[in-house]
């Protein structure tokens, strides 16, 4: 080729004499990640149904409320009346929370107790509609027959499955033709759609919920799966409720105080605490005040990723899923995303009905959440 003078700039861009320059690598900005799926971990089984059952079992309750609004001599009142008559028997030595006071249970009649007041020698003190009654055991008589049997009932609890799918299609073409930052289009695509049902699968885990009718499905109606978010209802807290610690700010004695409730009503060992971007702030917030840096260090480390009470070790994740105003307490152990049989996520080849090659990703999956009393949600926390 003969010398011609140009220089790269009078060349012109369009000009063939310019090589194109592209990086073989493509950058992928949109977030796709799953840290609630990845902290669970696959599960050990698969669902055997689209409508997926497990069963629940408790022990006989060891405490009661007293609902008696016609108590006369609060500390000297030997009959009250308690919500539930049947969890006492006669010889159960009872305590009212928070009272030093020890009495005996001499009958039961329905939901009347007779009681011996000042049991032990203890000091009769004052009852209260709505208290909480703790029964400590039963002393039974020597050689007496046997109490009547008590037991509880098995329960069944059920999710549904929810059909996760998305199509790709990819022209003969598009096949055929070289590529820059990938060896196969169609693998490309179907690894770009997986990764969004990925990320729409720890979105349904946590927020989902069923449809308030034919929660089966049908021809018009679509299969859903109930969420975390909707499963919880017993240690279920809303920051600014009158026994909730004060402030909506979320704090150390929020978390403590949440994880000592679900301990107290639950053999539960949280060891997950999910919170969104701003509430994670607030938990790295629980040390700023005591955290120093030396003179000589140069980075300023402000992250808690492990939080260990006296209720349990809790392992931090941080999900952009979850509602800035929330924070779950979970027990893993209890927590599965179960597939249904032979239907986790896979691509199945479709008929082409032209030049090109076509399919789509199909994931059948449903949430097991034993014992949701084993779990807390905490709701309307500050987020400014």
């Amino acid at each position: 080729m003969s010398f011609t003078g140009k220089a790269t700039y009078s060349a012109g861009a369009t000009l063939p004499e310019l090589a194109e320059d592209v990086s073989d690598l493509i950058g992928l900005i949109s977030p796709y990640e799953t840290p609630l799926l990845d902290a669970l971990g696959d599960p050990l089984r698969t669902a055997a149904s689209p409508h997926h059952e497990w069963l629940e079992d408790a022990l006989l309750p060891n405490k009661d409320l007293i609902e008696d609004g016609m108590i006369s001599a609060p500390d000297a009142d030997t009959e009250i009346d308690v919500a539930n008559g049947s969890r006492f028997l006669a010889g159960d030595q009872i305590r009212v929370e928070g009272s030093e006071e020890l009495m005996l249970v001499a009958a039961v009649d329905g939901n009347t107790l007779t009681l011996i007041r000042g049991y032990a020698g203890t000091e009769p003190e004052e009852l209260e509609n709505g208290q909480t009654i703790l029964i400590l055991g039963n002393a039974a008589l020597e050689g007496a027959e046997r109490p009547a049997a008590r037991f509880t009932q098995r329960v069944r609890k059920s999710n549904w499955t929810q059909i996760f799918t998305a199509a790709v299609e990819v022209s003969g073409t598009d096949l055929a033709a070289g590529q820059i930052g990938l060896a196969d289009e169609m693998d490309y695509q179907k690894q770009q759609r997986l990764r969004e049902l990925l990320r729409d699968l720890e979105n349904t885990v946590i927020n989902g919920g069923l449809p308030g009718a034919t929660p089966q499905g049908s021809g018009t109606v679509r299969r859903t799966m109930r969420g975390l978010l909707h499963h919880l209802q017993t240690n279920v807290f809303s920051a600014g409720e009158e026994e909730f610690p004060e402030g909506e700010d979320l704090d150390e004695t929020m978390i403590n105080w949440v994880l000592r409730r679900i301990w107290e009503n639950s053999s539960g060992r949280v060891d997950l605490i999910v919170v969104g971007g701003f509430q994670k702030r607030r938990i790295n917030g629980f040390l700023s005040a005591a955290r120093s840096v030396g003179a000589e260090e140069t980075t300023y480390r402000d992250r808690i990723s492990m939080y260990e009470s006296d209720f349990g070790l809790c392992r931090i994740v941080t999900t952009r899923w979850m509602p800035q105003d929330a924070v779950l307490l979970l027990d893993s152990s209890r927590i599965s995303v179960l597939p249904l049989a032979g239907r986790s996520f896979h691509f199945k080849p479709l008929a082409s009905r032209g030049d090109s090659e076509c399919g789509q990703i199909i994931g059948e999956y449903t949430l097991e959440l034993k014992n949701e009393a084993a779990h807390g949600l905490i709701r309307g926390l500050s987020i400014s």
